[in-house]
């Protein structure tokens, strides 16, 4: 097996573990700064849209004025 597909693999194999292990519900602070750090490694990102689990998330946030908004990109 070549390189190349050895690492695809682990890649794969990492992501599918760190999404196992979010979606058991029994995931660690650390854990899921792991899998915060694999989709930011990833360059993988959202925009909280109305509705949706992240924007009810930032919602909630205890920001208390115009200065610690979250800037989205």
């Amino acid at each position: 097996m070549d390189l190349n597909k050895i690492l695809a693999q682990l890649h794969e194999e990492m992501a599918q573990k760190l999404l196992d292990k979010v979606r058991s519900g029994e995931v660690t602070a650390a854990e899921l700064n792991v899998a915060r750090q694999f989709l930011k490694d990833n360059n993988i990102d959202a925009v909280p849209k109305e509705g949706s689990p992240l924007k009810s998330l930032a919602d909630d946030l205890p920001f208390t004025g115009d200065d610690d908004r979250p800037s989205y990109n």
